[in-house]
C-alpha cells in the first residue's frame, strides 16, 4: 500500500494547492508504447474540419436522437455544429470524445454536456443541474446561470458560468478548473479532491466542506467555511494564474483578484480514522 509523505520544500505547484502530497511505494505501469500514437485516441473518434459548419434543429428530437444526430455530423467531418431550439431539453452533448466546437442557442435542461473529453461547448442560455458532469478536457462556456452540482467530478478542463450557480458546484472535484462569474450556492467545493474554482462573487455556507484538497478563490462573501476548510495566504503565483484564467475565460475584466479570499483544505480530516473520539469531534 502506498505511503503518504510530506515534502519540506514545496513546488510552485504545491504553493497553488496542487498535488500538495505524494505518494510513494508503488511502480509506474507502462501502459502505452510512444510509437502507437493510434492507442492515444478513443475509439469511434472523427477527423473533422472546424471550418466545416453545420446546424442541426432538435425541437422536434429527444436527447437520444440529437446526440446520434451530433456524431453523425462529426462523422462527415463537421467541426463546428450549432445546435438551434434546444428547449431545455436533458442530456444534451453528453460523452463527446472529440474535438469540436458546439454551439447551443438556447438553454439546456439537467445532464448538458456530461462526460466530455476534448470539445469546445459554449451555451447562449443557461443550463439546468449538474452540467458537465465527469468532465474530462475541453472548454465549455455557459453565458447565463446554472443550477446545482454545476460540475460535479469534473476531472480536467474549464467550465465556467458568466453568471450565477446552485447549489454543491464542483462537488466531489477531481481536477480542472470552475469559474463562476456571479454568486454560488451552498456546499459549494463539497469533498473537492483535486481542482480549483474561482468565484467572483459572494458564495453561500458551508464551502469546501469536507475538502481532501484543491483550491478555491472567493471574490465576495462567504457564509460560513465548512468542516476544514480554511483560509490561506494568496501568493503572487495565485495572482499571476487567476488573472490569465479570467482573461481567458472572457469574465472579470478589471477585478482586483489581490483581494480574493484562498480557501484550502486544513487536512485534519486526512486520517479521520487515526483520530481520538474528542480530535474527531473537533475536525469536524
Amino acid at each position: 500500500m502506498a505511503n503518504i509523505k510530506t515534502s519540506e520544500k514545496k513546488t510552485k505547484a504545491q504553493s497553488m494547492g496542487l498535488h500538495s502530497e505524494v505518494l510513494t511505494g508503488k511502480t509506474q505501469q507502462k501502459f502505452f508504447n510512444p510509437d502507437e500514437a493510434e492507442n492515444f485516441y478513443y475509439f469511434g473518434t472523427h477527423d473533422v474540419d472546424f471550418n466545416k459548419r453545420a446546424e442541426l434543429d432538435v425541437k422536434d428530437m429527444d436527447c437520444k436522437q440529437a446526440n446520434g444526430k451530433i456524431d453523425e455530423l462529426m462523422s462527415q467531418g463537421y467541426g463546428t455544429i450549432v445546435i438551434k431550439n434546444p428547449q431545455g431539453k436533458h442530456s444534451l452533448g453528453v460523452g463527446i470524445l472529440n474535438k469540436l466546437n458546439l454551439i447551443f442557442e438556447g438553454s439546456l435542461g439537467y445532464f448538458g454536456c456530461g462526460s466530455v473529453d476534448g470539445p469546445t461547448v459554449r451555451i447562449n442560455g443557461r443550463v439546468g443541474w449538474s452540467c458537465a458532469e465527469n468532465m474530462m478536457a475541453g472548454k465549455v462556456v455557459i453565458e447565463k446561470n446554472a443550477g446545482s452540482c454545476f460540475g460535479a467530478a469534473i476531472r480536467g478542463g474549464d467550465l465556467i458560468c458568466k453568471g450565477s450557480v446552485g447549489a454543491r458546484t464542483g462537488i466531489d472535484q477531481k481536477g480542472g478548473t470552475i469559474i463562476i462569474g456571479g454568486d454560488a450556492g451552498a456546499f459549494t467545493g463539497f469533498m473537492m479532491q483535486r481542482g480549483r474554482i474561482v468565484i467572483l462573487g459572494d458564495v453561500g455556507i458551508n464551502l469546501g466542506d469536507s475538502m481532501y484538497d484543491g483550491t478555491i478563490f472567493v471574490g465576495g462573501k462567504i457564509g460560513s467555511f465548512g468542516s476544514d476548510a480554511v483560509e490561506a495566504e494568496i501568493t503572487s503565483s495565485d495572482i499571476g494564474w487567476l488573472k490569465r484564467k479570467l482573461k481567458v475565460a472572457e469574465i472579470g475584466d478589471n477585478f482586483d483578484v489581490s483581494k480574493m479570499t484562498k480557501v484550502v483544505a486544513g487536512k485534519k480530516l486526512w486520517n479521520y480514522d487515526a483520530l481520538e473520539p474528542t480530535e474527531r469531534k473537533g475536525a469536524i
